[in-house]
């Protein structure tokens, strides 16, 4: 993975999934169970999509969704209950089917990074279940949040292990 931003520096992101780690989460360990920071942080890149055109209902009302296609995860620091986190989420590139993601699992009381998500996701037509372009509307959108995103003054910590085909 290449260099870490700094917590300040992904903060900055616009916030999701913002919650305290329910008790219910906890492992026998006295920590997030290890499912949770998948979950957490697949909850808030889901959130994210929003602003970009793909609404959680994608499927019912558009007949798309996107699938996950790979991932790459990176434990930093243990959350355990009560922690306050948020999830921010880096749009890397896309292709014409496929979206390639960053998305940090935040510790908010302990202002650090707990978790990193690298994943590619794909563009379904739920009607064939098989990978489409992306809608125009969104393509246009998802291009405008990257080249956003491109222009901060940090790159994004890239696993080396995955990239758009």
């Amino acid at each position: 993975m290449t260099t870490l931003p700094t917590y300040d520096q992904v903060s900055e992101l616009p916030a999701h999934c913002e919650q305290a780690v329910p008790a219910a989460f906890e492992d026998v360990n006295g920590h997030l169970n290890i499912r949770h920071y998948l979950g957490l942080t697949s909850e808030g890149l889901d959130e994210s999509l929003t602003g970009v055109g793909i609404p959680q209902n994608w499927p019912t009302v558009a007949g798309r969704a996107v699938f996950s296609a790979e991932h790459h995860l990176t434990y930093l620091s243990e959350l355990t209950t009560g922690d306050r986190i948020s999830v921010r989420v880096r749009l890397v590139g896309r292709s014409e089917r496929a979206m390639h993601a960053v998305a940090f699992l935040l510790d908010e009381t302990g202002r650090r990074i707990s978790y990193v998500m690298e994943e590619i996701f794909l563009c379904i037509d739920m009607g064939t279940r098989r990978t489409t372009a992306w809608p125009d509307d969104v393509a246009a959108s998802l291009d405008a949040r990257i080249a956003e995103q491109q222009a901060l003054p940090w790159p994004a910590p890239l696993s080396g292990s995955m990239a758009l085909r």
